[in-house]
């Protein structure tokens, strides 16, 4: 693990998000720039005495993750892999709208650096074009019952080719660059990035109606049928109808009936390979 990335206008140091954070009129610390890490997540989560809206990004790093512990990769000089912590002094059911909020706030972030908006994937993949260009993870850290810290992870594809992903994802991923048929400055879209997760911590343990409209709006996934995955085994058919005040998803099943669900794997038809 190395401080500071190599020059250059596109490299991801302390001096160049600082200098795109007062170019957006942004005043918050710079992060800490790492050249390769493991996670930034874990990285927060097991360094001691870090202050509320601390945040590191790095260049790039050996063992990204998503939801359920899938591989996000993260080859560097490619992208954007970025983690705030948060000191929030509420109970654990309220950091629920975390993720929500997470996801409406990167969307922010990405329409301010690049003037085009992401749509949401229930619950936390940011899509261009029909393809994933970011994924979310928010993760607690709790100590005898009550929050001790809350890391907000994002990864961003800024400059990746369609070599840069692995045949698993190919079909599915893409990179800022690749649909915008321009480049991207990482620097800049971290400071973004930095001002709208900044707009998260401020928003936790508040009235998130706000939130919820903004959410319902770029996602996607409403009013389209769409596949449960569940995590021991098994799928259901289903439409997704809303989300709630605490961005759980609403969906119909065939027989009529209702329900929220807060976890597990949902396939839009459409995406992702899911047409039947």
């Amino acid at each position: 693990m190395t401080r500071d990335s190599a020059a250059g206008p596109d490299a991801l140091t302390a001096e160049a998000v600082g200098a795109q954070l007062r170019a957006l009129g942004l005043h918050r610390a710079p992060p800490l720039c790492l050249e390769t890490v493991d996670s930034t997540n874990d990285y927060l989560k097991r360094t001691p005495g870090l202050p509320d809206r601390f945040a590191v990004v790095a260049d790039g790093q050996s063992a990204g993750r998503g939801r359920s512990g899938r591989q996000f990769q993260s080859p560097r000089g490619k992208g954007v892999y970025l983690s705030l912590l948060l000191r929030p002094d509420l109970p654990p059911q309220a950091l629920l709208p975390a993720t929500g909020i997470a996801a409406v706030a990167a969307c922010d972030a990405v329409e301010r650096c690049c003037g085009v908006r992401p749509r949401i994937k229930w619950t936390n993949d940011l899509l261009l074009g029909g393809k994933k260009i970011a994924g979310i993870l928010t993760e607690a850290v709790l100590a005898a019952g009550r929050v001790e810290a809350l890391v907000v992870g994002i990864g961003v594809n800024v400059h990746q080719s369609a070599a840069d992903f692995s045949p698993e994802v190919a079909g599915m991923a893409a990179s800022l660059s690749q649909v915008l048929g321009r480049t991207v400055s990482r620097p800049r879209l971290a400071a973004a990035l930095l001002g709208a997760l900044d707009g998260l911590g401020d928003a936790l343990g508040g009235d998130a109606a706000a939130w919820v409209a903004r959410y319902r709006r770029d996602c996607l996934t409403l009013g389209r049928p769409v596949r449960l995955l569940w995590r021991e085994g098994g799928s259901r058919e289903a439409v997704a109808l809303d989300v709630d005040e605490q961005f759980g998803l609403t969906v119909r099943y065939g027989d009529g009936s209702t329900e929220t669900i807060r976890s597990g794997e949902v396939s839009v038809r459409g995406l992702y390979g899911y047409t039947e």
